[in-house]
């Protein structure tokens, strides 16, 4: 179904009910798919997940800064390696969410990914925006992008997390095609739930995300703009906690969104460690990748 778009004449407070209920009701969120207990009886999930984002997010929009691409590089070069080898300390694993432009770069990182036990899942061709695609460019992106990680890391993806959460509204039938098991891209609640496509279940587990749950919105800075870092990792080790706390309170998932090129800084891994070892501290933990829990909650 091709949704309507708006133009200088066509404004929202006009539309007819029909045409905004369609609008709403094209991907909703369905039943829950929280269990009532995790696995081995645990109180609570925790899902880390790391968007592998590197060069992509300057080459995405036609920038060739060698600054801007510096910073992706790093991302490779530095945090993956200090991201594994925690990871590898703790016992823990982990998704990472690989563009496949970041999986031809880096091959080599893809399979150590692989190998080290944790799960690759999609994230689009380049990072695009998927809002501002044509229905048969993003569906060729986003199956070139699969065939592309199952060539590089020797596992077909079953996961997607749409680049920057851009879902658009030919996202899922697209996902649906594709036989994914799960989406990590929507916001409709803290727990798993199943997806609805035009108000008919879909079967794909919706694994949740959210800004409060993601370290870009607190460190990301752009030297051209305005936008700077503005909280301290002190902060964001707090309001992580909270989230934990609640989760763990009311018996549910954990899912944590980060990105190497961000949190691998010294002074971020630190707290991402330290959050860790807190979670740990408490009774009941089911460390698991997004495939993992998706499985688990159907």
């Amino acid at each position: 179904m091709e949704l309507p778009r708006n133009s200088d004449t066509d404004h929202p407070w006009q539309w007819e009910e029909a045409r905004w209920r369609s609008i709403v009701n094209k991907v909703r969120a369905g039943r829950s798919l929280k269990p009532a207990a995790w696995k081995n009886g645990a109180r609570v999930a925790v899902a880390l997940s790391f968007d592998s984002d590197h060069e992509t997010l300057t080459l995405r929009s036609g920038d060739t800064s060698p600054s801007k691409l510096s910073q992706g590089q790093y991302g490779n070069r530095v945090a993956i390696p200090r991201i594994l080898a925690m990871l590898a300390r703790h016992g823990i694993p982990a998704t990472f969410f690989v563009p496949a432009v970041v999986a031809m770069l880096y091959p080599d990182e893809q399979r150590e990914v692989v190998a080290s036990g944790h799960e690759i899942g999609i994230h689009g061709w380049i990072h695009e925006f998927n809002g501002r695609l044509p229905a048969d460019e993003e569906r060729d992106l986003q199956m070139r992008a699969a065939d592309t990680l199952e060539r590089v890391a020797g596992v077909r993806p079953v996961g997607i997390r749409t680049p920057s959460w851009d879902f658009s509204p030919h996202t899922l039938a697209i996902s649906r095609e594709m036989g994914l098991l799960y989406d990590s891209s929507l916001m409709a609640d803290d727990e798993p739930y199943e997806l609805l496509e035009d108000g008919e279940p879909t079967g794909i587990v919706e694994l949740p995300v959210e800004w409060i749950r993601d370290d870009a919105v607190y460190f990301y800075m752009d030297r051209f703009s305005s936008l700077r870092p503005y909280t301290p990792p002190s902060a964001v080790l707090e309001i992580f906690k909270g989230e934990f706390d609640g989760a763990y309170r009311e018996r549910g998932l954990f899912l944590l969104t980060m990105h190497p090129h961000i949190i691998g800084h010294r002074s971020r891994l630190s707290l991402l460690e330290e959050l860790i070892e807190y979670i740990r501290g408490h009774e009941g933990v089911w460390f698991a990748t997004h495939e993992e829990v998706a499985r688990y909650c159907l």
